[in-house]
């Protein structure tokens, strides 16, 4: 009976207003991931473009994690990650809904951008990263948006827990 009623409670603090409005949120920041990679697929997928001193487009598929860590050609360690990640997702979700505003927020950038670049792994089998930053010759790693959105809920995280206690 105390897991009926733990899910009871679990079923009704998604249901509140807000954690509707911030799942609303991290379902706009993924269908802006989409878009912006359906854009790249579809102009840019055999060259680079030159957009400025900086800044390239220049498609790469990455099977591994952020920034390209842990990429293997295992099919069973690819699997694995790929469960674990579905798994923080949920987790993430669930903090989401009994969080406090700003921390909904937050949270609400990781998930977003990390269901993007999930959809990417289960649909591609890769994520497509093509945001090419550098100077000269040296190049940070190639990212996409939904990376940008993970890096900034994870910044914010960051800031949050170790510098801001008291915030409702």
């Amino acid at each position: 009976m105390n897991i009926l009623n733990n899910f009871r409670s679990i079923r009704n603090n998604f249901i509140k207003k807000e954690n509707i409005l911030f799942l609303f949120f991290a379902i706009i920041i993924f269908f802006f991931d989409r878009i912006t990679k359906l854009k790249i697929l579809n102009n840019f997928s055999d060259k680079t473009f030159f957009i400025n001193d900086y800044i390239n487009i220049d498609l790469i598929w990455n099977i591994g994690i952020g920034f390209g860590l842990l990429s293997t050609d295992s099919n069973l360690f690819y699997h694995l990650t790929s469960t674990v990640i579905g798994l923080i997702i949920l987790s993430l979700t669930y903090f989401l809904a009994v969080s406090e505003n700003t921390d909904k927020l937050i949270y609400s950038f990781i998930i977003g951008g990390a269901l993007g670049n999930f959809y990417d792994r289960i649909v591609y089998r890769a994520v497509p990263d093509f945001i090419d930053l550098h100077y000269e010759n040296f190049h940070w790693f190639t990212f996409n948006v939904a990376d940008i959105f993970i890096s900034i809920g994870i910044i914010l995280f960051l800031i949050r827990s170790f510098f801001i206690k008291e915030m409702k």
